[in-house]
């Protein structure tokens, strides 16, 4: 039988991604998972505390995620496409990024969850100025792109296209929008494009 505090943390997040962190309660989380509401308490004594145990989860997953794909390709964009497509499961599912799911509903989170979020996304964008900057150094990503404000850009391209596409082309839409992504990251080849 599947432990108790696993399930609790799967179903939460669902529902967090999909109707936001003010949009569930604990008995949206007791029928879900199949247990009496005062059972949850047992494992997570406040919302906040599930929200936290939510985000470092969520954070731990990404960010194996993120060293498996520097191990298997040593390409800038190749890397950047390997990101994208980690987002496409949230397309795919109809449901938004956990963190972001929550960012929108910051000014009403305590203090210890908006450390956390901000936290999550500051570790995205250092992961991405450094790819970048290897990319440029080794030719595989673009000239002349400065990896911090790029490194923004992705990820705010990403989260839009996640967003976005879950209402209107889904994973066809969201693949449009990290090719056109991919493609602004590529460098430009002698001859491509030229008229001469």
């Amino acid at each position: 039988m599947r432990d108790t505090r696993a399930s609790l943390l799967s179903e939460a997040e669902i529902l967090v991604r999909g109707r936001g962190y003010s949009g569930f309660s604990y008995a949206d989380l007791a029928e879900a998972v199949g247990i009496r509401k005062a059972s949850i308490h047992h494992h997570f004594r406040t919302k906040e505390d599930l929200a936290g145990a939510l985000i470092t989860a969520y954070a731990a997953r990404y960010d194996a995620a993120l060293a498996d794909i520097l191990a298997e390709s040593p390409d800038g964009v190749a890397r950047i496409e390997a990101y994208g497509r980690l987002y496409l499961g949230g397309v795919e599912q109809g449901l938004g990024c956990l963190c972001a799911a929550l960012a929108v509903e910051l000014e009403t989170l305590p203090e210890a969850l908006r450390r956390q979020i901000a936290a999550f996304f500051e570790g995205h964008i250092a992961w991405l100025e450094r790819v970048l900057a290897e990319g440029v150094a080794d030719g595989s990503v673009r000239a002349g792109i400065g990896p911090p404000s790029h490194a923004r850009m992705v990820v705010a391209t990403l989260e839009g296209a996640l967003l976005l596409e879950r209402f209107l082309a889904g994973p066809e839409g969201f693949g449009q929008a990290l090719g056109a992504l991919s493609a602004g990251l590529r460098p430009v080849r002698p001859g491509v494009g030229s008229t001469a």
